[in-house]
């Protein structure tokens, strides 16, 4: 099976972290400007040399488990719509979009409506008990729905999966369970296009022994660093990796309610285009 990749080599995928939408506890009443926040963040990262932006509706906390509310994917699409027709399709910016806490119908959907390139799903196969309860995943509905809405590996738009691997802030179900199991049966049995690998929570540093590992079990994976990824350790993360996503570390202060910072983001892409693989 043909894998869609859109990301270049070493990619750096810049988070934007969309502030509390409709619907959720903490939302402010104010969608233009969280519409705004998320378009000047999306801006800076790409000024800045990031060679892809993904969204996710961080601020949405408490989140659902495995199926978000119709407001959600409303209002993702179009905040996600505006950003690829304003800020990333000009630039030939790849963008991607993970709907917390683990569904995949919506952002497939919204990937679609708006014309993003690949989705991030945080439990592709198997089962995580997570602070939502448990979540296992859906990769057969997954690869179905997308070859249904034809956004497969042959279509015009093909829409590419990027499958987490031990998902952060999640626990495996099985006592036996091995990283490298799942990393296998990701890849050859989820069919995801891409392996994530992150840290045990947001902004939390992943394992370079753990990178090692699922890049010697699945060595033809398309492989990411998912958390923890600055300027100072990229050079060890991409070693093993062929790209990272980065956000807490962009964002002024390291405070995820603030806006990315500039200075930042160009740091760590020259730590990233410095790094010989």
């Amino acid at each position: 099976m043909t894998r869609i990749n859109p990301l270049p080599e070493r990619a750096i995928i810049g988070m934007v972290h969309l502030q509390p939408l409709p619907g959720s506890p903490r939302f402010s009443g104010d969608l233009d400007g969280i519409e705004q926040f998320a378009i000047n963040d999306a801006r800076t990262l790409i000024a800045g040399g990031c060679d892809a932006i993904m969204i996710e509706n961080f601020g949405d906390a408490p989140f659902h488990g495995s199926e978000v509310t119709p407001v959600t994917i409303a209002v993702m699409s179009r905040i996600v719509s505006k950003i690829v027709d304003e800020v990333a399709r000009p630039e030939a910016i790849p963008v991607g979009v993970n709907v917390l806490r683990n569904d995949a119908a919506a952002a497939l959907s919204i990937a679609i409506a708006s014309g993003a390139n690949f989705i991030r799903v945080n439990i592709h196969v198997g089962g995580m008990m997570t602070d939502q309860g448990l979540i296992e995943g859906k990769a057969a509905e997954t690869l179905r729905l997308r070859e249904q809405l034809g956004h497969g590996p042959d279509s015009a738009h093909p829409i590419a999966i990027f499958a987490d691997v031990g998902v952060k802030h999640a626990t495996p179900l099985d006592s036996e369970w091995i990283l490298e199991r799942e990393a296998q049966d990701c890849w050859n049995r989820g069919l995801a296009d891409a392996l994530i690998v992150s840290g045990s929570g947001t902004g939390q540093p992943t394992s370079p022994e753990d990178l090692a590992r699922v890049r010697l079990a699945t060595p033809r994976a398309t492989l990411l660093v998912g958390s923890g990824a600055n300027s100072e350790n990229l050079p060890e993360y991409l070693r093993h990796a062929d790209g990272a996503i980065v956000g807490t570390s962009l964002k002024q202060g390291g405070d995820l309610s603030k806006n990315v910072d500039l200075s930042i983001v160009s740091e760590v892409i020259k730590s990233a285009k410095g790094t010989e693989i």
